[in-house]
């Protein structure tokens, strides 16, 4: 399976992710903001399949960290995430660099229809 980075400030949403998709069999590793998850992304290399981030998030967003993660690591699939329509209008024309955005609220399925449609985008599933 894939390995994936989810940052999400929300910790409730962030352990249901982690659950989920480590119950599909992913590993995977958690950030509480961009800051922490471009972090990990650094210390790991960039070893990532699939970086799941929420757009709204305290330190960094999740654009300042799609846009750094593209930069610095362009095969990595990027999927955001966010509740807010304004949020989901900043990540329009980043095309390029994201696979997609999910709308929250969503439900745990709905999730593992999206991260599996990205990873088959790059021949990751």
């Amino acid at each position: 399976m894939a390995r994936i980075l989810i940052a999400e400030d929300e910790d409730t949403l962030r352990t249901l992710v982690v659950r989920g998709l480590t119950q599909d069999g992913h590993d995977v590793m958690a950030a509480a903001d961009g800051a922490e998850a471009l972090e990990i992304l650094g210390r790991e290399q960039g070893r990532f399949d699939l970086l799941l981030t929420d757009i709204r998030m305290p330190l960094m967003d999740g654009i300042g960290l799609a846009l750094s993660a593209a930069r610095d690591w362009p095969d990595l699939i990027i999927l955001l995430m966010t509740a807010y329509a304004d949020q989901r209008e900043r990540a329009h024309g980043l095309e390029a660099l994201i696979h997609d955005v999910i709308t929250k609220p969503f439900t745990l399925s709905e999730l593992k229809v999206a991260v599996g449609e990205a990873l088959a985008s790059r021949g990751k599933a």
